[in-house]
């Protein structure tokens, strides 16, 4: 017993710092029709670290035309959400990710995502990276969506954040 109290003593990790925490449970989740990610492709379409909640790049596929697409994406967000017990109200972070040749066709390309985004989060908006990119896995989609939630965190934002003033013309 004094040799593995010993070892215990040098072994950085092999106990929780204190007696009565113990480390985040890590699953991993896949909402119905999503299974495949998991075996075929071998990527979580979510990870659930306690609180908090990953869901990796969801691709804007279905649908007649990139508005269409793009909504059937963020639905399919709640659901992966909603697979870890979290909704979009706890959303903290997207990263889209837009299948463009520049950046006139980025901004092109990213107007039915600001429209469809406005129907999503109606308030308390989450940090949010757009990066134009000239391929995606599947190919035909014209965007895919990574997002991050905590739990809960959705139930009491805040946001202390003035309208800026608007620019009056200047006067002759």
């Amino acid at each position: 017993m004094k040799k593995m109290l010993c070892w215990l003593a040098f072994t950085p990790l092999a106990v929780p710092a204190f007696a009565d925490e113990l480390p985040p449970s890590r699953e991993h989740l896949a909402p119905a029709g999503w299974e495949g990610s998991y075996h075929g492709l071998h990527y979580s379409p979510v990870v659930k670290i306690g609180d908090r909640v990953i869901v990796s790049g969801i691709p804007a596929i279905v649908g007649d035309n990139d508005e269409a697409k793009v909504r059937w994406m963020f639905t399919q967000l709640q659901r992966h959400l909603e697979e870890a017990g979290a909704t979009l109200d706890d959303v903290v972070e997207l990263t889209s990710f837009h299948v463009a040749r520049d950046h006139a066709e980025f901004r092109e390309r990213i107007e039915p995502v600001l429209r469809v985004h406005r129907e999503f989060f109606k308030d308390h908006y989450p940090a949010w990276t757009a990066v134009g990119t000239s391929a995606l896995f599947s190919a035909d989609a014209p965007m895919e969506l990574r997002a991050e939630a905590i739990i809960g965190s959705g139930r009491a934002p805040k946001a202390d954040i003035p309208e800026p003033e608007r620019e009056r013309p200047a006067l002759p």
